[in-house]
């Protein structure tokens, strides 16, 4: 007969109800047929041949895989034909019952007593049904045809017998779709019962002919079963292979920790006829271990293994394959281990890429036939590990890459990228009640750390930054790195208001001093926030409006800015003004304007400020600090100082050659100062037109050049030792004036206009002029007030000592023309020790 290979049952307890019933029914048959016919035992001797031929067909089982089916191929009908012809019934049950029971011994050393015992019961019980059917219809006199038909019948019962018992069975321990699933492949097994029917059949025309053909007969079972095990084994390889290659295909479509175990491990199990397949990943970096198994009697993965650690571990050790088994003589000192665990045998191949181990491929208790693993079978599976080595390779790789395309590589903070996407998701969900909050803070002096110690310090500060960060934002923010020393955080807040109030408590949190190197910094960031829906529908809009605010933040005493439309504004009109700022630095559209600077204690008229001024084509008047701002950002900020240096010399000269010596001044950047080449031009300049280095004064502001006094102190040097005059501009908002002024080679300090213009009226004001005056003294250095602009600040200066005035009490800046009559005005002139001078004509 051809019996379909059935799946283990969930629950052994369950076939109890079907074996009892069988069990009872052949015993009755048994009991039955026995006492019809009382000398059924003296056929003992030919009884024991047939008992040969049945333990023989039950072990010599061929499997055939036809399409997605196997199929279990048993030649039981040869030997029952002739024991149908040629034993009592009573004879026939006996030998049927013993060799079940020793073909499963034989068969599977490590048998369960349940399957044992529904096995022997459904097969004596198929073969009573089959002696019934004998005892019943005529006695068989020859082996004619009539024969051959009460045989074929008998047989065919007993076929149908045995394939509703093994339905039976599986539909009551796992499910009824299993048992109509034997009931499907009823065809086939008929028809391969019916061959071995016709097969038999000629073996008893043929010995009933004369005994005599037993040899030729011998040979032609020999022979069968030399083509039936070809034929086996031909069909085995090309299923293995086609199965292969499906799962190798299968495993290349998903990713190693997430779909690999599902796909690879079912697969892995029924092709290897395994009770348990099992993968183990070893955790590497940010993947976990991954420790899963399919096991027979199971829909999905469990999440632990039968295989012993140290067994795990000494194939780790050894770097290749392990196999235990009866098939293997290797590692006999673990099979007691293994047999404490009911592990009959086992296949352990670690996954290896290159030198490394990334984990073990496992198969554990072979089922079906044959019974053990087989050294083809741990070919196949070291194949299958090699294919899974690449998958997870390739994944993890895949994976990296994702990673480093979404997150930062130095702080693992979530990129812009990632940010974006997020934000997205985000403003995609509107709550009445809440806002989508952007906090973008921008880390100062980071590049200070860069210049000075180096740029592992820098990334030092940014990770210190960045962990602090994540600290203290809460478990709802997504923290990220945008730029160099940009970082994001973005959250849900209660209102626009409770989010400027937390970005300001983050700062303060993130303020504390942070050691980098063998230095302790106390870093300050500037903040810059934007809200969802207010400030923005998109993430990309959030986020430039977030910087703008933090670009304005920078200069805020508490470092904090909610955006508001006028920062877009001015940054809009600062990019659309950067193009046409070197045309109008080529084309002398650029104007410079003349602000005088007057002594106060006689009214002398002892130079002017040279200030650049641009009225634009199209967008009207440009402010100073707008276009200053773009030249810096362009690389334009050299030749903006070149035109107003060259205009203020030329002017100079112009003067002292009507007998108006008059001094300029001009605002140097720190990033001018950085050229090396800035004095050489100076000294060119000075020598083209002729003026005198004295008659020269740069005035450079005090907050840039603190953040970069060593770098420039060179330049300072020169620039003195070419005679020009040095003033520090914005003297007093400065972290640190008094200890730097020392050390700078400067010859005057210009009060800022925000003290000189609140000092009237504000005593804290009051008292910084007064105490930058006395200090001005004690250095030698030169005092101009910027700012004037009433007669009481004017009397209050005058009679604190300060030397030089500056502000509108005596002129707004003028362009060249009105400069002039200017002079015609409100000056005179008057003689002194050291020449004519002009002195305002009303002493105010």
């Amino acid at each position: 007969m051809a019996e379909r290979t059935a799946a283990r049952p969930r629950s052994h307890e369950y076939a109890w109800l079907l074996t009892g019933p069988l069990a009872v029914f052949a015993i009755a048959c048994f009991a039955g047929l026995a006492l019809a016919d009382r000398d059924w035992f003296d056929s003992w001797q030919v009884g024991l041949l047939a008992l040969a031929g049945v333990c023989l067909v039950r072990i010599g089982v061929f499997n055939v895989v036809i399409r997605s089916s196997t199929y279990s191929v048993v030649l039981i009908e040869v030997p029952l034909v002739l024991a149908l012809y040629y034993l009592p019934p009573a004879m026939v049950i006996c030998v049927v019952a013993l060799g079940t029971i020793i073909t499963q011994f034989l068969r599977s050393p490590a048998f369960t007593p349940t399957k044992l015992w529904f096995n022997v019961a459904k097969h004596t019980a198929a073969v009573a049904l089959a002696a019934l059917v004998i005892a019943v219809l005529p006695e068989m006199t020859d082996a004619g045809p009539v024969t051959w038909l009460i045989i074929a019948g008998a047989l065919v019962v007993n076929t149908l017998a045995d394939l509703l018992g093994t339905a039976g069975v599986l539909s009551v321990v796992q499910g009824i779709r299993a048992g109509q699933d034997v009931l499907r492949g009823a065809v086939p097994a008929l028809v391969l019962a019916g061959i071995s029917i016709v097969i038999g059949l000629l073996f008893l025309v043929a010995l009933e002919a004369t005994w005599w053909s037993v040899v030729l007969l011998a040979l032609l079972t020999a022979a069968l079963i030399l083509m039936l095990q070809s034929f086996a084994k031909f069909f085995r390889q090309h299923r293995t292979l086609a199965d292969v290659y499906e799962l190798t295909k299968a495993v290349r479509e998903v990713s190693a920790d997430a779909g690999l175990p599902d796909v690879l491990l079912g697969r892995v199990r029924a092709l290897m006829s395994s009770e348990y397949a099992t993968l183990w990943l070893a955790p590497q970096e940010r993947h976990p271990e991954v420790l899963l198994t399919a096991r027979v009697e199971n829909q999905g993965l469990l999440d632990i293994s039968p295989t012993p650690p140290s067994i795990r571990e000494r194939a780790l050790a050894a770097g290749g394959t392990i196999a235990i088994g009866p098939r293997f003589d290797d590692h006999p000192d673990v099979r007691k281990a293994l047999r404490a665990n009911k592990i009959k045998d086992a296949v352990i191949v670690p996954l290896r890429s290159g030198h490394t181990t990334v984990g073990t491929l496992e198969v554990i208790n072979r089922l079906g036939d044959p019974r053990t693993f087989r050294g083809a079978d741990v070919q196949v599976l070291e194949t299958i590990a090699a294919h899974a080595t690449a998958a997870v390779e390739n994944s993890r790789l895949v994976e990296r890459l994702r990673y480093d395309a979404y997150h930062d590589r130095l702080t693992s903070l979530p990129n812009r990228r990632r940010l974006t996407d997020a934000l997205a998701e985000s403003v995609k969900v509107r709550a009445e009640d809440e806002v989508v909050a952007v906090l973008l803070f921008d880390v100062d002096g980071q590049r200070d750390v860069n210049e000075s110690m180096g740029h592992a310090a820098g990334d030092k500060l940014l990770a210190e930054v960045a962990s602090r960060l994540r600290a203290i934002a809460g478990p709802g923010a997504l923290v990220g790195r945008i730029g160099g020393d940009e970082f994001v955080v973005t959250l849900r807040a209660e209102s626009t208001d409770a989010t400027v109030q937390l970005a300001t408590e983050m700062r303060e949190q993130l303020r504390g001093p942070m050691t980098v190197g063998t230095l302790t910094l106390d870093v300050d960031t500037a903040v810059g926030v934007s809200v969802y829906p207010d400030h923005g529908g998109d993430p990309e809009t959030l986020l430039q409006r977030a910087e703008l605010a933090a670009n304005a933040a920078k200069v805020l005493p508490y470092g904090v800015q909610l955006f508001h439309p006028a920062l877009e504004s001015r940054a809009v009109r600062r990019l659309g003004i950067a193009a046409d700022l070197r045309t109008a630095l080529d084309t002398g559209a650029l104007d410079v304007y003349f602000q005088p600077k007057v002594t106060l204690t006689d009214r002398h008229l002892v130079g002017v400020e040279c200030l650049a001024r641009w009225q634009h084509p199209a967008q009207g008047e440009v402010l100073p600090e707008d276009f200053i701002a773009v030249a810096e950002h362009t690389g334009q900020l050299s030749r903006l100082t070149e035109v107003v240096l060259t205009e203020g010399l030329r002017r100079c000269r112009e003067w002292a050659d009507q007998e108006r010596p008059l001094s300029i001044a001009v605002n140097l950047s720190v990033r001018t100062l950085l050229d090396s080449r800035f004095p050489d031009q100076v000294a060119g300049l000075l020598e083209h037109y002729g003026v005198a280095a004295a008659q020269v004064t740069f005035e450079i502001s005090e907050p840039g050049m603190l953040g970069d006094i060593e770098r420039v102190l060179p330049t300072l040097y020169r620039l003195r030792d070419l005679g020009v005059r040095l003033s520090v501009d914005d003297f007093g908002t400065g972290a640190s004036s008094l200890s730097y002024l020392r050390q700078w080679p400067v010859h005057e300090v210009k009060i800022d206009d925000s003290f000189v213009q609140g000092m009237a009226t504000d005593t804290g004001d009051l008292a910084i002029v007064r105490a930058v005056i006395s200090l001005a003294r004690e250095f030698g250095l030169t005092v101009v007030a910027e700012g004037v602009e009433s007669e009481l600040t004017l009397d209050l200066l005058e009679e604190m000592g300060c030397e030089i005035g500056q502000g509108y009490l005596f002129s707004r800046p003028l362009p060249y023309e009105r400069l002039e009559a200017w002079f015609n005005a409100q000056t005179e002139p008057a003689t002194t020790e050291t020449g004519e001078v002009r002195r305002l004509r009303a002493v105010i």
